[in-house]
């Protein structure tokens, strides 16, 4: 599967982006979907999960009750809600993807990744 990521932009705290990532190749629905941010001179780090069917979603705590993982597999379609964006915030943000269920928070568990947006929040 081929990923694309979008949606990234300058945004003023409090406010709201909504990412994209889009699939081509192997039957989406075959994916498990998460998105993962990294920001200038940190480790990248998870955000969130979405499974297969999109009916149970995880996240990272700083992120919880802002974001909102959603997905479309008629579009090969998966967003990332965010609202209430603080400054930090601010980092590339990456869709990822696997088919198998294992430690969800772990890059290295995602064989397949986009490339990243820039989702920089003004204070």
């Amino acid at each position: 599967v081929q990923l694309q990521a979008s949606g990234g932009g300058l945004v003023q705290a409090g406010g709201s982006l909504r990412l994209s990532c889009a699939a081509s190749g192997r039957t989406f629905s075959a994916y498990i979907v998460a998105w993962f941010r990294q920001a200038p001179g940190k480790e990248r780090e998870f955000v969130g999960t979405i499974n297969w069917s999109g009916g149970s979603t995880t996240y990272t705590d700083s992120v919880k009750g802002r974001f909102t993982i959603s997905r479309d597999n008629a579009q090969n379609m998966v967003y990332l809600q965010m609202d209430d964006l603080k400054s930090e915030d601010t980092a590339v943000y990456y869709c990822a993807a696997r088919t198998y269920i294992g430690t969800y928070n772990l890059p290295h568990e995602y064989a397949y990744w986009g490339q990243g947006t820039q989702v920089t929040v003004s204070s």
